[in-house]
């Protein structure tokens, strides 16, 4: 029998626990972070209605995702993996229709480093706000279907049978250089 693991990083005061969903046979089975621990703490404290809010902590933050598909996984499927998540850049919608993604990029991973941990597929969605990161990742933080993103949440019950690991790292934008 395949055994699933899950890698989920964290960092700053931003949430990496966004892709696990039980239902689909991709269960978490890792301790909460003090990170997630947090960002729950935060989300309990102003309510789903204002920790989801597209002006709730604004700046740019980037939401790093990065799957190990199963070995059985074809690169059609993989490639359907890809196509639907970079589609959530059109389909990512909050209720009065406004965007919730500004961007998503993808693409396989090519470093010579050997730290990949066996991840072989990236995504980078960037964001306007966490309020916007939060109501795109919903479930596990934002149960309150009101409050997250459908399209997202129907991407994880798609691709989580495809996938033995997943990685998430979100961060907010503090330092950006360009020579």
């Amino acid at each position: 029998m395949l055994k699933c693991s899950v890698v989920i990083l964290c960092s700053g005061a931003v949430s990496g626990t966004a892709f696990i969903h039980p239902e689909n046979g991709f269960a978490q089975n890792l301790p909460v972070s003090q990170t997630a621990q947090l960002v729950r703490a935060d989300a309990r404290s102003v309510g789903d209605a204002r920790f989801t809010a597209p002006d709730y902590k604004p700046g740019i933050v980037r939401h790093l995702v990065m799957f190990r598909f199963k070995p059985q996984v074809t690169q059609a499927e993989r490639d359907d993996v890809t196509k639907r998540f970079v589609a959530l850049a059109q389909l990512s919608r909050r209720p009065d229709g406004r965007a919730v993604v500004a961007s998503i990029e993808a693409g396989p991973q090519i470093s010579g480093e050997n730290v990949d941990f066996g991840l072989e597929q990236g995504y980078l969605v960037t964001f306007h706000s966490q309020g916007d990161r939060n109501f795109y990742v919903g479930r596990p933080i934002v149960t309150d279907s009101r409050y997250f993103d459908p399209a997202h949440d129907a991407f994880k019950s798609f691709a989580g049978p495809y996938l033995e690991r997943v990685a998430v790292f979100d961060f907010p934008v503090e330092v950006h250089f360009q020579p």
